[in-house]
């Protein structure tokens, strides 16, 4: 888990960092915005997005 870094203990948050957040919470809004507006069902966005969570866990404390 030494790649794991606490928010908390990093506060404030650089400028780099406060963008990263705020552009990958937008890309992630837009994304899931699209696939409903084309009819995707909100299950399969869940499922993916959880997907995507666990494996980025896996990474972080592998």
């Amino acid at each position: 888990m030494g790649k794991v870094i606490r928010l908390r203990h990093a506060l404030p948050l650089s400028q780099d960092i406060n963008k990263a957040l705020a552009d990958l919470d937008s890309a992630i809004a837009k994304a899931v915005s699209a696939a409903k507006a084309v009819g995707l069902p909100q299950g399969l966005v869940v499922s993916l997005l959880h997907g995507h969570a666990q494996v980025q866990t896996n990474v972080m404390v592998g």
